[in-house]
C-alpha cells in the first residue's frame, strides 16, 4: 500500500492526484482481515432438476456458471437468450443449458434418495451421505440441525495452488494472485453457515489444514 501511495504521488496533477489518493484510503478502510483479504464475486450454482422458462437465468453445462444468459424466449427444444453482460441474442439447444442461482437467492434444497446401504438387524444407528454443493448442503442441515450439531470435521482445499479447487468455476492456481482472499472468501461463508449448526453450549469445530492457509 506504501508503494502504491508513493506512485500515486508522481502524478503531476494535483486534483487527480487527490482524487485517487481519497479513493485509495477508503478502500484501505474496507478490508476485512488486515489487508489480505478482499471480497471477491460470490459463487453461482448450476440447478440441474430445475426446469428452464421465460426470464429464467441460464448459463451452457460446458461453459463457465458465472457466464449467465437470461431466457427471451422457447421454441420447442430451442431457446433464444441475451447475454446479461453485453446483451447479445443467441440461440442454444434447451439440452445444452442449465437453470443458475447467484449466491444469495434461494434455491429451497431438497434431498433425493439415490441408494442406500442396510444396516445389521441389531443396530440403530443410521447415516446419511449428501453429495451436493457443501454451502447448500449446510443451508439445507440449518433447517433441521440449527443448534443441534455437536462436531464438525471439514477437510476444505488446501489452496497449494496445484489446481486442487475451483472459484465460481475456475480453478485456482499459484499464478492467481487473489488465491488467498479467494480460499478466504470461499471459507467464509461456510463458516458462518456451520457455526449456526453448532451445539452454542457445548460443541466443536474440526478444520484440517496446513501452512498453506492456517495463518490467514
Amino acid at each position: 500500500m506504501a508503494l502504491l501511495q508513493d506512485l500515486i504521488k508522481q502524478i503531476d496533477d494535483p486534483d487527480l492526484r487527490d482524487r485517487i489518493l481519497r479513493e485509495v484510503d477508503k478502500m484501505s478502510k474496507q478490508k476485512k482481515f488486515g489487508l489480505v483479504f478482499e471480497e471477491h464475486l460470490p459463487e453461482c450454482t448450476p440447478l440441474y432438476d430445475v426446469k428452464i422458462k421465460k426470464g429464467s437465468k441460464v448459463s451452457l453445462k460446458a461453459g463457465k456458471v458465472d457466464d449467465i444468459y437470461i431466457v427471451r424466449s422457447i421454441d420447442g427444444e430451442t431457446a433464444t437468450c441475451e447475454h446479461r453482460q453485453d446483451h447479445n441474442i443467441e440461440e442454444f439447444k434447451m439440452d445444452d443449458l442449465v437453470a443458475v442461482a447467484e449466491f444469495g437467492e434461494p434455491i429451497y434444497p431438497y434431498l433425493k434418495p439415490v441408494d442406500s446401504v442396510c444396516n445389521a438387524p441389531d443396530s440403530d444407528l443410521w447415516h446419511t451421505l449428501i453429495e451436493a454443493d457443501n454451502y447448500h448442503a449446510l443451508q439445507l442441515l440449518e433447517y433441521l440441525y440449527a443448534e443441534k450439531v455437536d462436531c464438525i470435521y471439514i477437510d476444505p482445499p488446501y489452496n497449494t495452488g496445484a489446481r486442487d479447487w475451483k472459484y465460481n468455476n475456475d480453478y485456482v492456481d499459484s499464478s492467481d494472485q487473489y488465491r488467498h482472499s479467494k480460499w478466504l472468501s470461499f471459507m467464509e461463508k461456510r463458516l458462518k453457515l456451520a457455526k449456526k449448526l453448532l451445539n452454542p453450549e457445548n460443541s466443536v469445530l474440526i478444520v484440517t489444514i496446513d501452512e498453506k492457509e492456517y495463518a490467514h
